[in-house]
C-alpha cells in the first residue's frame, strides 16, 4: 500500500489512469497538497485527455475551501528560500518531488544577490503577518525582483482578494506539476 513517500512514477495519462487510487492521490498531492483535491480528481478517472484531466484539476483547486487551500499552502516553501529550509521540508511525509519542483519553479532566485533576496525575505514575513499564510506565486519563468514587485502589489489586496488570487496562483502552480507528473503531457 502506497504512502505520501511512494509516489509512483507516472508516465502519461494511460499510465495515470491505470494508477489504484492511493497512488493516484499519492502523486496528485505532489501538484497540489490537498486530499480533498486528489480525492476529487481521482474520483473522476478515467479521463481521456489531458485537458479534461487539467480542467477538472482546476476546478478541484478552485472549489476548495479556504481550508484546504491553506492545506495545499502549508507545502510550499517562502519564496526565496535555500533548498530544504521552506515549508514543504517541514512537512512530514511530503514527497522530495513537491521540494524539488518548489525550488526549480522558484530558479528566479537563483542569481539574485543578497540585498534583493533581504528584501524577498522582509517580504514573505510582512505578508505572512497580513495574511497569516506563505506568499504563493507561480513563480516559474519570473525573476526575483519580479516575485517580490508581486508580492508589494499583493499586499495592497484586501483579504478576499488576495485569496482569489492565491487559488489562481495555486491553480497555475498545480497545472504545471500536473503536466510534470504526466511526464511532460500537455
Amino acid at each position: 500500500m502506497p504512502n505520501a513517500n511512494s509516489v509512483p512514477s507516472v508516465v502519461g495519462l494511460a499510465g495515470f489512469n491505470a494508477l489504484s487510487a492511493a497512488e493516484a492521490e499519492a502523486g496528485l498531492l505532489t501538484c497540489c497538497a490537498s486530499p480533498i483535491f486528489a480525492r476529487e480528481v481521482v474520483a473522476l478517472r478515467p479521463y481521456d485527455d489531458f485537458d479534461r484531466l487539467a480542467w477538472v484539476a482546476e476546478a478541484a483547486v478552485r472549489g476548495l475551501e479556504w481550508s484546504g487551500v491553506c492545506e495545499a499552502l502549508a507545502a510550499h516553501p517562502r519564496i526565496g528560500e535555500p533548498p530544504g529550509e521552506g515549508a514543504a521540508s517541514r512537512e512530514p511525509g511530503r514527497p522530495g518531488e513537491e521540494a524539488a519542483w518548489s525550488r526549480q519553479e522558484q530558479s528566479g532566485v537563483d542569481t539574485a544577490g543578497r540585498e534583493l533576496l533581504e528584501e524577498l525575505a522582509e517580504g514573505n514575513r510582512v505578508y505572512e503577518e497580513r495574511f497569516g499564510h506563505v506568499y504563493l506565486v507561480c513563480a516559474t519563468g519570473l525573476s526575483a525582483g519580479e516575485m517580490l514587485a508581486r508580492l508589494r502589489e499583493r499586499l495592497g489586496n484586501d483579504e478576499e482578494t488576495e485569496r482569489d488570487v492565491v487559488r489562481a496562483e495555486l491553480a497555475k502552480i498545480t497545472q504545471l506539476r500536473l503536466a510534470k507528473l504526466l511526464g511532460g503531457a500537455g
